[in-house]
Parts: C-alpha cells; sequence; structure tokens
C-alpha cells in the first residue's frame, strides 16, 4: 500500500484543518530533531578534535609507549559522550519544548486554546458592581435594541447622547434626584449578603465548569484591591472587601475554573481620555498583571477593546507576557476583544454575544475554531429591576441554547447578575438549579464533546443536534418527536441508549441508515421534561 493509500485511509473523517495542523505540528517536530541532531554532531566532532590535539600533545612531551593506555581512556571517553550525548538528545526529543510567542498576531495565534475550555463547554458570567446599586435599564418591551438593554451601562447612558438617555434620566431623577452623582453609588455598594461559597456551591450544582466575574467594567471600578484605582475599588470604598479574591478562592475550593473579565477602557478615566499611551503603559497593562499574578485565573475575558486597533491596546504585547512567562502561561485561556479588529479573527476563543458579532448574527454560523456565545437570562448582563418574569429566558430555553451551541462546537457563558448587597436573584438560583439537573442526567453527551462534521446544517428550526465523544454519536432532541429519527453516515452502533431512561431503545441499520425510534414515556420513566440525549455507541 502506497503512502497516499495510508495516508487516506488513517486519515479517512478527519477535517482537513485539522490535518493541516497536525502536519505544521510534525513538519515542525521534524525540524527542531534535524537541528538538534546537527548540534550534537558538531559538539561530538568539536570535543573528539579537541581530546585527540590533547592525546597527540601528550604524545609528543612524554613518549608513544608511555601514553598508550591514557590514549585508549581518552578514545574510550570519547565514545562514551557520545553515548550520553546521545542519550539527552532522547530525552529532549521526548519533552515537550516550551514555544516562545512572539508580540505579533501570527506568533500569538499559533498558541492552541487549551483543552480543557472546550471540554468544559458550560461556564457563569458574573456582571456585579457599582451598577448594580441603580439596577436599572430599559427592557425590549420599552422596543429597544440588544445593545440598549444593558444595566451595567448606567452611568454611560445617564450622561451621554443617545436615543435611551432619557430613560435613564427619567429614572435617575425619580429615584434619586437630579443632583444625586453616579459616584455616591459606590458607598450603597456592600456586598453585606454575599457568601462565595454558597455561590461556588450553586455554580457547581448547576454544572457549570468555569466562572468569570466581572474584576472591572467600564465605569473603572475594581473589585479588588488594585493600586491603581485608588479610592475607587472594593477595597477601599463599599464592601471593604476583596471581592475578586474571596470568589476565586470559593471557586477553586470546588474545583472549577475561576476566570476575570477585564475592560481594557474606562469611560470616564482622564488619562484614558488624555494620553493613551500612558494610559496602556501605567494604568491597564500594570492592572492587568497585577490581576493574573495575584489570583492566577484560569480566563481572561477583555472587552472595551473596539476605539482603538490592538497595536495601540499593546496587546500582542501583553498577551507575549501571558504566554511566555506568567504563572498561568500554559493553562489560561483569553477571547478576541483586543482591539476594534480582533474580534472572530486574533486571540483565543472567539465570542458571541446574544448570537451577534457586533452588530452582524451569528446564530447560524459555522465557527471553526473555538468559541463561545455569552448571554444575560433575560436583557441585561448587570442586574435589572426594571425585568420582569416574561423578560426572562425559560429554563427550557436556556438548555436549548446550550445544546445549540454545542452542537455548532461552542461553548455558553450564561450571565447572572447578583444584587448590590451580595445575592443571586431567585428566578435566576432556579434558572441555574434547572440547568444543573439537567446536566447531571445528560452531560455526557455535552461534556468533553465535539462537533459531529457529519450533522445536517444547523438552523433555527432544528430540534436534533449531534455530538461525539470518541467514537460515540449523541443525538440531542429538544422536541420530543415519536417518529424514528434518521441518521446518515455513520456505522452500526454496538448500543443504543436513551440517558437517564432504563428501557430498551429500539434501532435498525439497513442501506447505511441508522433509524432510532424513541420509547413510549411516561411521567413515572421521563428522564427529562426539557430535552433528551440518545446515545450511540461506537457508531463513528
Amino acid at each position: 500500500m502506497g503512502f497516499p493509500l495510508v495516508f487516506k485511509f488513517v486519515c479517512n473523517g478527519v477535517p482537513w484543518s485539522t490535518l493541516s495542523i497536525a502536519m505544521g505540528a510534525i513538519k515542525s517536530f521534524i525540524k527542531d530533531c534535524i537541528e538538534l541532531v546537527s548540534t550534537l554532531f558538531i559538539t561530538i566532532l568539536s570535543i573528539s578534535l579537541l581530546l585527540q590535539s590533547f592525546v597527540l600533545s601528550a604524545k609528543r612531551q612524554f613518549g608513544q609507549l608511555n601514553n598508550l593506555f591514557f590514549y585508549l581512556n581518552t578514545m574510550n571517553m570519547i565514545r562514551r559522550i557520545g553515548k550520553l550525548s546521545v542519550l539527552l538528545l532522547l530525552l529532549n526529543m521526548s519533552a515537550p519544548a516550551q514555544k516562545s510567542y512572539e508580540p505579533n498576531w501570527q506568533s500569538i495565534d499559533s498558541r492552541p486554546v487549551p483543552a480543557w475550555f472546550e471540554d468544559a463547554k458550560f461556564g457563569i458570567f458574573i456582571h456585579w458592581g457599582v451598577f448594580s446599586v441603580p439596577a436599572y435599564s430599559p427592557t425590549v418591551r420599552d422596543k429597544v435594541g440588544v445593545y440598549e438593554r444593558y444595566a451595567e451601562w448606567y452611568w454611560n447612558k445617564l450622561v451621554n447622547p443617545s436615543k435611551t438617555q432619557q430613560f435613564f434620566i427619567d429614572y435617575h431623577t425619580r429615584m434619586y434626584g437630579k443632583d444625586a452623582k453616579y459616584q455616591d453609588f459606590a458607598s450603597q455598594f456592600k456586598a453585606e449578603m454575599f457568601n462565595p461559597d454558597e455561590w461556588a456551591e450553586r455554580f457547581k450544582q448547576a454544572g457549570a465548569q468555569y466562572i468569570v466575574l466581572t474584576s472591572k467594567h467600564h465605569e473603572g471600578f475594581t473589585l479588588w484591591p488594585s493600586a491603581q484605582s485608588w479610592n475607587w475599588n472594593a477595597m477601599d470604598v463599599g464592601p471593604h472587601r476583596d471581592l475578586c479574591g474571596d470568589l476565586t478562592k470559593s471557586v477553586k475550593a470546588k474545583g472549577l475554573h475561576m476566570g476575570f473579565y477585564y475592560s481594557l477602557y474606562e469611560w470616564f478615566n482622564p488619562l484614558y481620555k488624555s494620553n493613551l499611551n500612558q494610559y496602556v503603559d501605567n494604568h491597564m497593562i500594570p492592572q492587568m498583571k497585577d490581576l493574573v499574578t495575584r489570583y492566577q485565573p484560569d480566563v481572561l475575558w477583555t472587552d472595551g477593546e473596539w476605539e482603538k486597533q490592538s497595536a495601540d491596546w499593546k496587546s500582542p504585547q501583553f498577551l507575549s507576557w501571558l504566554y511566555n512567562e506568567s504563572p498561568v502561561k500554559n493553562s489560561i485561556v483569553v477571547n478576541d476583544r483586543w482591539g476594534k479588529e480582533t474580534r472572530g479573527k486574533h486571540g483565543g476563543f472567539y465570542t458571541t454575544e446574544y448570537d451577534l458579532v457586533e452588530d452582524k448574527n451569528a446564530s447560524e454560523t459555522s465557527i471553526n475554531h473555538p468559541w463561545e456565545e455569552c448571554r444575560g437570562m433575560a436583557g441585561s448582563f448587570g442586574y435589572n429591576r426594571n425585568e420582569i418574569l416574561e423578560d426572562y429566558s425559560t429554563s427550557k430555553e436556556l438548555i436549548d441554547i446550550l445544546i445549540n451551541k454545542v452542537a455548532r462546537g461552542g461553548n455558553l457563558l450564561l450571565n447572572i447578575g447578583p444584587t448590590a448587597d451580595g445575592r443571586i436573584p431567585e428566578l435566576m438560583q432556579q434558572r441555574l438549579a434547572d440547568m444543573g439537573a439537567w446536566l447531571k442526567i445528560n452531560g455526557e453527551g455535552i461534556y468533553a464533546t465535539r462537533k459531529w462534521s457529519k450533522a445536517p446544517a444547523i438552523n433555527n428550526n432544528s430540534t436534533v443536534f449531534y455530538t461525539t465523544k470518541g467514537r460515540d454519536l449523541y443525538a440531542i432532541i429538544t422536541k420530543w418527536q415519536d417518529s424514528p429519527i434518521v441518521i446518515e453516515g455513520v456505522a452500526k452502533p454496538t448500543a443504543v441508549s436513551l440517558l437517564g431512561y432504563n428501557g430498551a431503545v429500539k434501532s435498525d441499520f439497513t442501506k447505511n441508515k441508522l433509524r432510532v425510534t424513541p420509547p413510549a414515556l411516561s411521567p413515572s420513566n421521563n428522564p427529562s421534561p426539557y430535552a433528551w440525549v440518545i446515545k450511540l455507541e461506537n457508531a463513528l
């Protein structure tokens, strides 16, 4: 069998993007090996010539006969040095080399996204800060767009002209008086009911694998004692606590990954407005490095990048430090929000927000790169007292969103907005509990899976989704059907089962098509009220 046939046989069904990466890695490995062997050969040759020169000199000094044994011992030493050098070469080849990442996008983008992120699938976003005190924005009922429903933008919307400014002015005047300043809310952000252990346990029970907390939003207020935000942080004013540190300790104790959201820009920072270079060098980058070295997060989720190019933010330089020198250089993941030109192009995983990439609808887009959808349970990320039950997604809708994203190769980062006193609103707790109960039964078809390359195209009307893990295929049904599910492009499975259901599942395999007949369920044996996962073992 010729090499092309062997290659085709071994790589059959593997996506070309994966093969391209693998071949590139193999070529790089071979090149490194050749360089190492060349260096080793030159080193051994140099040592041999040096020792032989020494022996010849000794022979001239003391006579050939008296130095015969010395000469033989020296030649034996040369052979031993050669063997030792070869052994060191083999050991060096077996150890993974630490690649150095240069401060440019070609080099930064060559770093793979750590595998734990794609395995995790489900994370929890937390928007919490001074904006949690007024806790207001208009909603979909006010017929405003997606980006106009964010309560965390309260300060900006209150003072800057926009089509929704009057909503904020009217609310602010009615609740606090026209002379009240946003800065005064900081002393009212007390977090007196905040229990980080309780939060972490709730996140774990929800089935989340990673947490991302707003360490600093666009208002510039930090949830840790940042030296760059003197008297505008949670230690100096308000809670008088290191909120980032407290939650990090509790989350990590539960075995979850901890991460931080960080806004590159600040709306009203005088230095940002007057001297961007000084802001970046003396405020932003030192602040991010402090956040990373102090808490060693697994996620750094940047935002507020859209006003400047990545070169202006010096993002490649910071990421070079993060990947080469930081204490989390091997485990940390980052997103794609590092400059106005970087979304969906540079950084780590790509991001969508309420199914948008900036203003473009990405709900049916195929993304062949690690990615993540972030969204709130309702219209806002920060807690919004103006939202009512009808503004919230149901548990069923949120589980369907998770399934959709995972089947398309992505993650879901679902947001909660705690109150200013440190409580997770009861409705949000209930949604998290429902998702956790579903994942406890069906998580096998979600965690550590990948999208199926042969799956039918996913659109807004899809009700059957597919994920893979090894040779197993999972068919996830979001709308129950009594009629058979027909699946093409698979082998005959060795077993077919419905996760959480103890009965048999009928199937037949003819003419390269698998027909799976969903079992008749009743309230007593139905494993889930939301969505169902059929496992096809060894079908790939």
